[in-house]
C-alpha cells in the first residue's frame, strides 16, 4: 500500500487530519518533502500537517507557497537551537 492509499484509508476511517512525517527528511535540514506532501494533499480532503526536514526559516514559507497544507511543524531545529522560533514567526509575518 502506498502513502496516498494509506492516507485515503485513514480519511475513510474518520481521521480528522494527517500529520505527515517523512523519516527520510528527518534531521536533514534540507526542507520539507514537498513532492510527498503535495501528493498526499491532492489525494485526501482532510487537513495535512507537514513535518520533518525544516532547517531554515525559508522552508516554512516554501511549504505554504507550494502546497495547500494547514500547518508545518519542526522540533529538532528548535531543540538544537539552530533556528529561533521567533525568527520563524518573524519570517512568516513578512512573507504573509
Amino acid at each position: 500500500m502506498g502513502a496516498s492509499q494509506l492516507a485515503q484509508v485513514c480519511e475513510k476511517l474518520g481521521a480528522g487530519e494527517i500529520l505527515l512525517n517523512c523519516i527520510d527528511k528527518d534531521v536533514t535540514n534540507s526542507g520539507f518533502d514537498i513532492e510527498l506532501v503535495k501528493h498526499i494533499s491532492e489525494n485526501v480532503s482532510i487537513p495535512i500537517i507537514a513535518s520533518s526536514g525544516a532547517g531554515k526559516v525559508e522552508h516554512f514559507s516554501e511549504v505554504f507557497e507550494k502546497i495547500d497544507v494547514e500547518a508545518a511543524l519542526a522540533a529538532g531545529i528548535f531543540h538544537r537551537e539552530e533556528v529561533a522560533i521567533a525568527a520563524v514567526k518573524a519570517h512568516m509575518r513578512r512573507e504573509g
